[in-house]
């Protein structure tokens, strides 16, 4: 009987780990409707003003995001949601210090739009505990990461595994937008991509180790970006 409970162990193992990568897949999608195609994190600014306007620039304007700036801060903040997805005081100050923690107008509704955007399909197609502790946010707004970790835990879902779902995810939507916006052939988009790959892992595993005291920001040119792109006179994308 023992190789037949260790076969079945394993086969509940796989089978919970594929329902995991079910949700990772679908909550990640660009097809999931929180509306990440319409906004560039301040890219199209950037492109307008000739900061970013090739492969390169592109790869390494989304490297420092990862890195220094939004993205890294992002993931900070999903673990630290995920951490406290069942104590809705510490969550409510996680997401309060997101909240605060975005550098311009245009980046706080990105963020807030998106997560206003995934509790409303999640509550509907994927509901959880958590929706509860998420009901009464500040002004009622929801900041994206916050609101993916907190869900994700109530789900179960490994912390390392949403947060590399996640940092793709930011990355992915990035080259994407790059494509249309420099403009880049699609080719040249996946080579980006390909190239990403060991700095989305390593600003993952950065930020499993960064307590929420330390989180940060130093990507400036970023920000500037954003700001001009409120006052931009044409423009494809809402940030």
């Amino acid at each position: 009987m023992r190789p037949f409970r260790r076969k079945a162990a394993l086969m509940a193992t796989r089978m919970s780990t594929d329902r995991n990568l079910h949700r990772l897949m679908t909550w990640m999608s660009p097809s999931y409707p929180v509306g990440a195609y319409s906004f560039s994190h301040g890219l199209e600014s950037a492109t307008e003003s000739g900061l970013v306007c090739n492969p390169l620039t592109v790869r390494n304007w989304i490297d420092d995001l990862m890195t220094f700036g939004g993205g890294q801060a992002d993931l900070i903040f999903l673990a630290e949601a995920w951490e406290a997805a069942g104590d809705r005081d510490r969550l409510a100050e996680v997401h309060e210090l997101a909240l605060a923690f975005q550098p311009t107008a245009e980046i706080r509704l990105e963020s807030t739009a998106q997560g206003a955007a995934f509790i409303k399909v999640t509550a509907a197609a994927w509901p959880c505990p958590a929706l509860g502790l998420l009901a009464q946010p500040a002004g009622g707004e929801y900041v994206y990461p916050v609101v993916v970790g907190a869900i994700a835990a109530s789900h179960r879902m490994p912390k390392n595994e949403i947060m590399g779902a996640y940092a793709h995810a930011f990355a992915a939507n990035l080259v994407s937008a790059a494509v249309r916006l420099v403009p880049l052939g699609q080719t040249d988009g996946q080579k980006i991509m390909a190239s990403l790959l060991e700095d989305v892992h390593t600003a993952v595993v950065t930020a499993l180790s960064t307590p929420l005291a330390m989180v940060s920001s130093s990507c400036v040119m970023a920000d500037i970006a954003s700001m001009q792109h409120e006052v931009q006179y044409t423009r494809l994308f809402r940030s």
